[in-house]
């Protein structure tokens, strides 16, 4: 990303409701609001990160903080409902966003950080230093996901 973009642009600890304006055009279109609203938001242990550029919200990504026993990532943080409104896609911001919320994980002394991925965003996980485990799944309503981890400490 360029340094005058950069300049312009804020990540912030957020609420949850405020990640659904993000959440919803991007990972729930057509669906109800209500339907942005995930398991874990409200943990006392769980973080929402929110990115703005030039003052607006275009970025969201919530970090729980979740083991996954199948794959025995323990010591670790999962990320949930990541997203970057369409029009800022593909200009970093979601990479700054993600390192952002992987170096919160780091002062907490996690040790991993995983999701389920949607299949289409793999390839952006993948240049972030995520690798898949286990086989493709699918989510009802939403669509084909993988598991993806990152060893942070």
């Amino acid at each position: 990303m360029d340094t005058p973009l950069k300049n312009k642009l804020e990540i912030k600890t957020i609420g949850a409701e405020e990640t659904y304006a993000v959440r919803h055009p991007v990972l729930r279109t057509g669906k109800p609001l209500e339907s942005c609203a995930f398991a874990g938001d409200y943990l006392e242990t769980t973080f929402h990160l929110g990115c703005f550029y030039m003052g607006q919200l275009i970025g969201v990504a919530s970090f729980l903080e979740n083991d996954h026993p199948e794959h025995h990532f323990t010591n670790a943080g999962q990320l949930r409902g990541m997203a970057v409104l369409d029009a800022y896609q593909g200009m970093g911001f979601g990479k700054i966003l993600l390192t952002f919320g992987e170096e919160r994980l780091r002062t907490k002394n996690k040790t991993f950080v995983w999701m389920n991925a949607r299949e289409i965003a793999v390839p952006f996980y993948k240049k972030s230093g995520y690798t898949i485990v286990g086989n493709v799944f699918d989510v009802v309503g939403v669509g084909p996901h993988y598991v993806m981890h990152k060893k942070i400490i």
